[in-house]
Parts: structure tokens; C-alpha cells; sequence
């Protein structure tokens, strides 16, 4: 007898091995029908595998639909193989490498005479459709490795052959046929080709064998696929409306910065950029002030010997740009603890000075490969809007409570009020012992608990010195953003010998709270231009109110319209040119102020200003002294 065990608890008993889709048929039509894979095991332990897979043992299942997100993931994974079933139908001559799955989709490296043209792109994808409405069953076999590189070989699949003749000699392989096509891959996938039907390709872009520029450049096929149409749908709506929002192209159109092949990986920050800039900044340096963080300020050099006592070289060395100076070793900082240590460490501390709370608005550099770049999103050079909270392990708790509350105020001041919480526990290479760990974890999720939000575990994602709090912004069209983090660490500050003096004057060493509320100030920015569209609300527009003239007679008063303003410190330019008043309103338009001031005679004779509102909202005449009034309660209220 075999005895399954499923999701609610109950047990299915079988007079010998069966198979995922017969325990699915066992249950009903109707899960048999919808059945993709199934998960094996608990925990841990549990492995997705075909619905074809014997089960010889009792065992726990859970029957995998396409409401599943691991159904999700073999759907993505079998499309990817559906794809190049495709290009081998319509392209015979073309050689296939790897296809794996990705976020929200897949993507196939191919090996072609020619490029990819967007008809292919379209020929290709119907053709999949086609073979999917075939329903052809999808059949796994295993061959010993040398038998399936031969197989290959004999197919004229040379990147398939060399894939397998990586793998150890003695081993099996798996391979899985869907009609005339047959492809390398562990698996699973879905039971046959009649369960793909929401997919579309996307793009076709260059890519390196197996990632190495010394070989062939391969046209990579990159598609999307979903449970649903509805599904399908959405997606490529939220891209569209995140193609209308991308902050590299309002960047240029709206002057703010640029990036240069000259410093690859950092950024040209523009006056209308900057002035973004300094309003987060400033900002951020406001809520440092008035809630306890005292400003400092790190070498960007640190001797090597420092990363090596933290453990940082060890982990992170290939990140870390290094420099050598008379026969000593450094690095420029990837992060800023542990500067922050060795400035605790300047004179006696006693328990009476904690919590002490450091904060700085420290330039990083980590060295990212050349193709995880993204704008200003994905950096090599940033700024943090680091703070790391030096505390005694009874303070954890209401520092971590009152931290969550900070966060929330400023990320609702920017616009945020969506956020996602989660805590990632300890990893398998990591420092410090299990009850440590036990005490941090623990901390972490009660103060989420005392904040009374509800979170999710993410198991092994924590840093090598301690588990963290992750904080998760959803923006205008439902995409998320991890910028804050919360990271209690009882390691780095022995590690360096930080001590303070406790209460019964012995030397104990402090917990180190690590927290950043919006990360890289960089991408930070970046992820605030496309939740706005580009159009910021007016506290942190770039340029809040641009004066207008209709005529050359009324450029002294326009001047002196600005200047009330810029000294009531707002950011104001004035547009004097001898053009077309109705040209210069939609060139200030397209650039996504706020508010353009029209003055003209009658203006000038009352001391008043035509507003325009952005949106072209007209908002008539007022005084100015009445909408010098309405913006300040604009800037106020963070609008």
C-alpha cells in the first residue's frame, strides 16, 4: 500500500506505486483536468515533479493548477521549450542552447545565420499557438549522459551536446519530447502542450554563450506567459503604462540626469536633477534630526584588513572595488557599518548613551556587472540614507516598533501608502550562533507584530550577520520596490571590538540595528519619477512654478514675480522670450510644472498672476500674495 497524504490533512491509500495524475483523477474530473504538476515532500524536502511521477513510497502532495504560483512557474518553463519546438519547425537550421524561466516569463538562447526580424518574431509566435492547440503530449525519458551527447550530436544540437558533456560522466539526463521536438531538461513540465494558451514574445536581444564575450553572440527570444488571458492582459497593459513611466526617458526629456559610458554604472546628475536631489535629501536629513539620529559622515577608503575582520571580504570581495597604495590593500566602501563601528569606538560609551543612533548619507560602490545596469535604478555608485542603531538586546524591540512607524510617515509623504512586510531569516553560511539568531528572528517579527501589520517569512534571505526586516513599497500601477530594511546584527560590533559600559560596569558589546528607510537615494528617486509619471508633487518638482510673459512690456514685473517667489523658497524660473504665449505654456507643460504664471497689462496693474495649474487646470487670476498662500500650503501638506 501507498499512503498520500494531501494539503488539508486527509490520506489517499493506493494498492501500490501511482502516479501524480492518477492521485488528481482519484479526487475528481475536474482536478485531474486542471492538474500542470504536482510538489512531493514537505518543507524543506519537497521537489516539484511531472504529473507522470511515481510515487513508490507514502509521501505528502499537493496537486499543482495554474492557480499555483509553481504551476505558474512550469507553465513559464514548458512555454519556453514550446518556443523553441517553434523556431525548429520554422527555422530547422537554428541550434538551441538554454531557455529558462525568469520573472513574469522565459526566455530561449538560439543560434541562427541570420537575425531575428520582428516578422519572425510574429511567425514564431503563431506557430506556437498552433502547436498548442496540437495538445501533444509532453513524455519524459533518461538517457546516460554519453548516450544523450551522441543523441545530440547526431542531431546537429552542438550547444546541447557541449551543455551535457559538462555534466559528470556516469550520470543520467533527463529529456522531454513534445510531437517531433525533443530537448534536454530536468523538468517538469506541463503534461502536455494544450495548457499553454496565454503567451506572447517580447523582444529579441544579443547574448553571449554561456555569458563569455570570447563566444558566439546567440539571439536571445524573450516571451511572457500567464494562467489567464485576463492575466496575460494586464501585463502587457502595466507595460505599457511602465514604457509611458520610465524614469530613463523622463530623465532625459525632463533634463534631470544622465548616464555616460565615460563612468559606466554612476550618474550625471543635471541642476534640475539635483535640485530633486536635495529636497529627499534634506528631507531625510529632517527626520534623521528630529528623531534622535546623530549626522556622520565615513572614509569612502577603509584598509582591507577591516573588510576581512567583518567577514565582508570573504563574501563580497567580487562586489568591492579595491586600490593598492604603498603596499596596503583597500577598498572603496560597498556599505558604511562598519565606518560607523569605528566611530562608536572613539571614546568610552555607556549604557547611558544608548540607543545612539548614527546616520549618514554615505556614498557606495559596489561593482556590478555591466548587464545588471538599470538607469539610475542599478547602479555602481550610490548613496544610502544609512543609519545603524547602537543598543543594549532589551532596546531591539521598541527601537524596531518605532522604526516600522518612522518608515511609514515618510514613505506615505512620498506618495506610498501600499507597503509589504518581510522578514528574512538566517542563511545557511552565516556568523554567530543559533541562539542569537533565535533572539534576533524573533525581535524582528514581534516588533511587526506590536506594529500591527501582517507579514511574510522568507526563510534563508537574511544577511550573513543577522536576519532583517524587508520593506516593500507597491507603486501607481501595482509594481513593488524593496527599499527599507531592517537588519539587527549582535556580530559586526564584537567582530570590530565595540564595547560599551554596562550597568554593573562590566564591557558588553552592543546590538548594531543596521536601517535604511529609502535605500539607494538613487534608485529611490528613480522609482519616485515613474510612481509620478514625472509630474512630482510640487515639495519635490524640480522646478514648482515657472513665470511667463506674454509680451517683452511685462518682463521687469515677471522678474519680479520670481524673485518673491525664489525668496519664499520655492524653485522658480521666468520665461522672458519674445515667443507665442500659447508656445511657451505647453513647453512648460510637456516639461511637468506645476505652476505657470501668466502675466500680462492687467497682471502687472494689480500686482496678480493668471495660474495654471498642472493638468492644464486655469485657475484665473489671483493675487499674488493668494497664491504665494496656496503653494506654501501645497509644499506643506506635500502635495
Amino acid at each position: 500500500m501507498v499512503s498520500i497524504q494531501l494539503p488539508d490533512g486527509s490520506r489517499r491509500e493506493f494498492p501500490g506505486p501511482v502516479t501524480v495524475a492518477e492521485v488528481a483523477a482519484s479526487i475528481g474530473p475536474g482536478l485531474a483536468k486542471a492538474a500542470l504538476a504536482g510538489r512531493v515532500g514537505q518543507g524543506d524536502a519537497a521537489r516539484v515533479v511531472d504529473t507522470s511521477f511515481r510515487m513508490e513510497a507514502d509521501t505528502a502532495l499537493a496537486i499543482l493548477t495554474d492557480k499555483d504560483a509553481d504551476g505558474l512557474e512550469v507553465i513559464r518553463h514548458s512555454t519556453a521549450h514550446l518556443l523553441a519546438y517553434a523556431v525548429k519547425e520554422l527555422f530547422p537550421d537554428a541550434q538551441v542552447t538554454i531557455g529558462p524561466v525568469i520573472e513574469n516569463g522565459f526566455y530561449y538562447d538560439f543560434s541562427y545565420k541570420r537575425p531575428f526580424t520582428p516578422e519572425d518574431l510574429a511567425a514564431i509566435e503563431a506557430k506556437m499557438a498552433e502547436l498548442a492547440k496540437r495538445d501533444e503530449p509532453v513524455v519524459r525519458r533518461v538517457l546516460p549522459r554519453d548516450e544523450a551527447v551522441a543523441y545530440f550530436k547526431g542531431l546537429g544540437e552542438h550547444y546541447k551536446a557541449e551543455i551535457i558533456s559538462s555534466i559528470p560522466q556516469g550520470e543520467d539526463v533527463s529529456l522531454y519530447r513534445e510531437g517531433k521536438f525533443e530537448d534536454l531538461c530536468r523538468g517538469p513540465h506541463v503534461p502536455s502542450t494544450g495548457k499553454l494558451k496565454h503567451f506572447k514574445l517580447m523582444k529579441v536581444a544579443g547574448a553571449y554563450w554561456r555569458g563569455d564575450h570570447r563566444n558566439e553572440m546567440l539571439q536571445r527570444v524573450y516571451g511572457t506567459a500567464w494562467a489567464t488571458k485576463d492575466d496575460l492582459q494586464k501585463y502587457l497593459t502595466m507595460l505599457e503604462e511602465a514604457e509611458k513611466r520610465d524614469h530613463r526617458r523622463l530623465g532625459r526629456e525632463l533634463d534631470l540626469f544622465h548616464l555616460d559610458e565615460h563612468s559606466p554604472g554612476t550618474v550625471f546628475w543635471h541642476p534640475k536633477g539635483w535640485a530633486l536631489w536635495q529636497e529627499v535629501e534634506q528631507y531625510m536629513r529632517r527626520v534623521y534630526r528630529d528623531n534622535g539620529y546623530q549626522e556622520v559622515k565615513g572614509p569612502q577608503l577603509l584598509d582591507k584588513a577591516l573588510w576581512e575582520k567583518t567577514g565582508h571580504w570573504d563574501k563580497y570581495r567580487e562586489n568591492m572595488f579595491t586600490t593598492e597604495s604603498e603596499k596596503r590593500d583597500y577598498a572603496l566602501k560597498p556599505m558604511n557599518c562598519p565606518g560607523h563601528i569605528l566611530i562608536f569606538k572613539q571614546g568610552i560609551k555607556s549604557y547611558r548613551d544608548l540607543p545612539l543612533r548614527y546616520g549618514e548619507f554615505g556614498q557606495c560602490h559596489r561593482n556590478e556587472p555591466t548587464g545588471g545596469l538599470h538607469g539610475i535604478m542599478r547602479v555602481r555608485g550610490f548613496t544610502q540614507d544609512d543609519g545603524h542603531i547602537f543598543c543594549s538586546e532589551d532596546m531591539i524591540l521598541e527601537e524596531c516598533v518605532a522604526y516600522t512607524a518612522l518608515l511609514q510617515k515618510v514613505y506615505a509623504d512620498f506618495g506610498f501608502s501600499d507597503i509589504l512586510y518581510k522578514v528574512a531569516t538566517r542563511p545557511a553560511a552565516r556568523i554567530g550562533a543559533d541562539a542569537v539568531w533565535d533572539k534576533a528572528e524573533h525581535a524582528l517579527m514581534e516588533s511587526l507584530r506590536r506594529s500591527g501589520v501582517e507579514f511574510v517569512i522568507a526563510p534563508g534571505d537574511g544577511a550573513f550577520y543577522g536576519p532583517k526586516i524587508e520593506y516593500t513599497l507597491k507603486d501607481a500601477i501595482g509594481r513593488q520596490w524593496q527599499c527599507g530594511t531592517m537588519q539587527v546584527d549582535f556580530s559586526m560590533a564584537e567582530l570590530l571590538g565595540a564595547e560599551y559600559v554596562a550597568e554593573d560596569g562590566s564591557r558588553r558589546h552592543p546590538v548594531m540595528l543596521h536601517r535604511a528607510i529609502v535605500g539607494s537615494l538613487e534608485r529611490f528617486i528613480g522609482i519616485l519619477i515613474e510612481q509620478h509619471a514625472g509630474a512630482l508633487p510640487v515639495w519635490l518638482a524640480p522646478r514648482q512654478v515657472s513665470v511667463l510673459t506674454i509680451t517683452d512690456a511685462h518682463a521687469d514685473y515677471a522678474s519680479e514675480v520670481a524673485k518673491t517667489l525664489q525668496k519664499q523658497g520655492l524653485r522658480v524660473a521666468a520665461d522672458l522670450r519674445n515667443e507665442k504665449i500659447t508656445y511657451k505654456i505647453r513647453e512648460h507643460s510637456v516639461q511637468k510644472v506645476p505652476y505657470i504664471l501668466v502675466v500680462g497689462d492687467k497682471e502687472k496693474a494689480n500686482g496678480a498672476v493668471a495660474v495654471r495649474a498642472r493638468g492644464n487646470q486655469d485657475l484665473g487670476v489671483m493675487p499674488l500674495a493668494d497664491f504665494i498662500t496656496k503653494i506654501a500650503a501645497d509644499v506643506t501638506r506635500k502635495l
